[in-house]
C-alpha cells in the first residue's frame, strides 16, 4: 500500500490538475470567508480609510468580470505556451525527459494562480448586488452602508489577486525560456543526481562488498510495466517477520511481465508458507519510468542528451560536453560512496538483500553509454578525458581507479576507430597525459 500511494503521489506531482484544483478550493474557501467578513460587519474598517476609494455595485460587478475573464484567457495561453515548450524540449531532448517539465512547480503554480484567481473572482461576483435590486433577506439589507451589496474587503482582496496574477505572468513570460534551454534542464537532471546519490549513498566508500544469498524460491511478477517504485522497509519488515532472506532479483526502473521472477525466498523453512502476495505488493508497476527510487533514470537522460547532442543531424558537441561535466561530477560522487544499501537495524543482519550495482556498472551506464558518440567528436573526447581524471581525484580505492582507466582505454581504442590526422592526435595526447595522471 505504501509503495502504490507513494506512486500514485508522483502521479499527481507530474500533472497539470492537481494544483490548479488546489488552488481553485482554496480561492473558493477564501471568498466565502472574505464574504462572510463583509455581510457580518467585520469589515466596515475600510470605509473609514481616506484614502481608499469604496466600490459602486457598477465597478464593482466590471472589475470582477474584467478579472474573472482576462485570467481565463490567460490561462489559456499560458497552458497553450507550457505545452509548445513540453514539446519542444522532448523532441529536441528526447521523450523521457517529458516528466521534468510535467513535474515543473513553476508552471504548476502559474497555470493554478490564475484560475484561482478566476475562480476567486465569480464567486465574489454572485454576491454584487445593485442599488435597484431587492435584498434577499435582512442582513442583506444591513450588511453594507453604501445601496445594495458590495464586498469590499473581497474586492480588495481579488484587486490584490490580479496584481499577484500580473506579477506571476512576468515571472512566467521569463521561466519559460529559461526552462527549456539546454544547460538549464541539463543542470536541474545533474543536480537531482547528485542529491539521489547522497540520499541513496550516505556512506564513505568502506570497500563493503555488496550482500549475497543464495537464490531459493522464485516469486514471479503477475504484471506487466515498469517498476516505479519498491517499498524496501516494508519487504525489510516482511523477511525479518518471516525469518527468511528474501533477495531481489530486480531494480527500480526495471521491466517486468508475468512470470519474471522479482525476488528469492532464501533459508526459509521448507514447510513454510512463503507470503509471495505480500512481496508483490511491495512493487508498484506503472506504464513509463520515472526519476524516483531510480537514479540511473537520471543517468540515462544525461547520456541521452550527450548522445542526441552527438548526432549528425544535430553536432552540437558543446551540449555534449555540458553533459559529460554532469556525468564526471555524479561519477566523482559515486566512486566516494560505500554502494551497498541496507533497511535493517545497525545491529541486525539484513534479511532483505538488494540487487546491488557496483561502480563498474554506474561507470558503463554514464560514459560507457556515451562512448560511441564521444568517441567521433575530439572536442567531447578530450574533455571526457579530463572528467575521468578529475573523478579519480579523491580516490584511494585502487579498484574503482582501474575501473576508469578501463573507461578511458575503451574510449581511446573507439576514438581510433573514427578519428583521424590532427583530431587523433590530439586525442592520443590528451589519452597519454590522462594515463599519468589517473595512475599517480
Amino acid at each position: 500500500m505504501t509503495a502504490r500511494l507513494k506512486a500514485i503521489w508522483l502521479s499527481v506531482n507530474a500533472s497539470y490538475w492537481f494544483l490548479p484544483a488546489l488552488f481553485s478550493l482554496a480561492a473558493l474557501l477564501l471568498a466565502s470567508l472574505t464574504i462572510y467578513l463583509d455581510r457580518s460587519g467585520w469589515a466596515d474598517f475600510l470605509n473609514d480609510v481616506t484614502w481608499l476609494q469604496p466600490a459602486r455595485p457598477d465597478g464593482a460587478s466590471n472589475m470582477l468580470t474584467v478579472i474573472a475573464g482576462t485570467m481565463m484567457g490567460v490561462a489559456s495561453t499560458v497552458f497553450s505556451i507550457t505545452i509548445a515548450a513540453v514539446a519542444y524540449a522532448s523532441g529536441n531532448y528526447g521523450p523521457r525527459l517529458l516528466t521534468n517539465f510535467m513535474e515543473d512547480r513553476g508552471n504548476q503554480f502559474s497555470l493554478a494562480t490564475f484560475i484561482g484567481t478566476f475562480v476567486y473572482s465569480i464567486t465574489v461576483l454572485r454576491t454584487v448586488r445593485a442599488e435597484d435590486e431587492r435584498p434577499s433577506n435582512v442582513e442583506d439589507a444591513v450588511a453594507s452602508a453604501l445601496p445594495g451589496f458590495v464586498p469590499q474587503l473581497s474586492l480588495l482582496v481579488a484587486f490584490g489577486l490580479m496584481l499577484l496574477s500580473v506579477a506571476v505572468l512576468v515571472y512566467f513570460l521569463n521561466h519559460i525560456p529559461s526552462s527549456i534551454r539546454v544547460n538549464t534542464v541539463l543542470k536541474g537532471i545533474g543536480a537531482r543526481l547528485l542529491k539521489e546519490i547522497k540520499e541513496l549513498f550516505p556512506d564513505e566508500n568502506g570497500g563493503t562488498r555488496p550482500h549475497s544469498a543464495p537464490e531459493g524460491t522464485p516469486i514471479f511478477a503477475h504484471d506487466t510495466g515498469y517498476i516505479q517504485a519498491i517499498a524496501f522497509a516494508n519487504l525489510e519488515r516482511l523477511a525479518k517477520k518471516e525469518n527468511g532472506k528474501l533477495k531481489l532479483a530486480v531494480r527500480t526502473g526495471d521491466f517486468v511481465h508475468p512470470e519474471v521472477t522479482i525476488a528469492y525466498w532464501a533459508d526459509m523453512d521448507v514447510t513454510a508458507d512463503c507470503p509471495d502476495d505480500e512481496v508483490r505488493a511491495g512493487f508498484t508497476l506503472g506504464s513509463m519510468r520515472t526519476p524516483s527510487q531510480d537514479m540511473q533514470f537520471l543517468i540515462d537522460e544525461l547520456a541521452e542528451i550527450g548522445l542526441r547532442a552527438l548526432s549528425p543531424g544535430i553536432n552540437d558537441p558543446f551540449t555534449a560536453v555540458t553533459a559529460v561535466h554532469w556525468l564526471g561530477a555524479a561519477t566523482a560522487e559515486l566512486a566516494r560512496r560505500d554502494l551497498t544499501r541496507s533497511y535493517a537495524s545497525e545491529d541486525e543482519e539484513p534479511h532483505l538483500i538488494l540487487l546491488e550495482d557496483d561502480f563498474a556498472h554506474f561507470v558503463a551506464r554514464g560514459f560507457g553509454a556515451m562512448r560511441s558518440g564521444v568517441a567521433t567528436n575530439r572536442i567531447a573526447a578530450l574533455v571526457t578525458f579530463d572528467a575521468l581524471v578529475d573523478a579519480t581525484s579523491t580516490l584511494d580505492d585502487e579498484s574503482r581507479r582501474a575501473i576508469i582507466k578501463q573507461e578511458g582505454d575503451l574510449l581511446a581504442r573507439q576514438a581510433r576507430e573514427h578519428l583521424v590526422g590532427p583530431e587523433l592526435e590530439a586525442v592520443e595526447a590528451r589519452y597519454q597525459q590522462f594515463l599519468i595522471r589517473v595512475e599517480r
